[in-house]
């Protein structure tokens, strides 16, 4: 019975929570702390900050702790399938009526349209990562930075998580 709870605990916050992890906590402590009394308030705040301090998802996070803590690596397997189970039921159901109509002209229209505004936001984005780097470190050190990693991920393929890492490395003992 225990894991019915511990599903039902991060499901239900998993539909209701519109906005993703942080607008489902609320609906998380209510679970956790009122309804199934797991929980005292301070002890909910702790953990919610446990979980900010760590990086990833924050629900998935919290789901994992508190899983564990009451129901053993099983707790925290049920309880992480169940924060994400909503999303993978929506895009699931979402996408084979995608499939379904591939084919469609209004479908491949609206997927001309949607492309480029992709790309401006991604290049918006980029845009201002570059701005907040040119005024926290600098323009030589953001251009070095840009033209090395281009370089390690394009003409090296060093995989781009190792590339970031590095990045880390280098901006904690040069620039920390």
């Amino acid at each position: 019975m225990i894991y019915w709870n511990i599903f039902l605990a991060f499901f239900i916050p998993g539909i209701l929570g519109y906005g993703g992890g942080p607008a489902s906590i609320p609906l998380v402590e209510n679970e956790v702390v009122d309804r199934y009394g797991w929980y005292t308030v301070q002890e909910f705040s702790q953990i919610l900050a446990l979980g900010n301090s760590l990086p990833g998802p924050i629900a998935t996070k919290m789901a994992g702790y508190i899983g564990y803590d009451v129901g053993g690596v099983l707790g925290a397997i049920i309880a992480v399938f169940a924060t994400v189970a909503p999303s993978l039921i929506l895009m699931i159901i979402l996408l084979k009526i995608l499939l379904k109509y591939k084919n469609s002209p209004k479908v491949k229209r609206l997927t001309s349209y949607v492309r480029p505004i992709i790309a401006i936001l991604l290049g918006v984005m980029a845009w201002d990562f570059f701005v907040e780097s040119y005024e926290g470190i600098g323009i030589w050190q953001t251009i070095g930075i840009g033209v090395i990693s281009f370089f390690m991920i394009e003409r090296w393929r060093i995989h781009p998580a190792i590339v970031i890492v590095a990045a880390f490395v280098y901006g904690g003992l040069v620039l920390g």
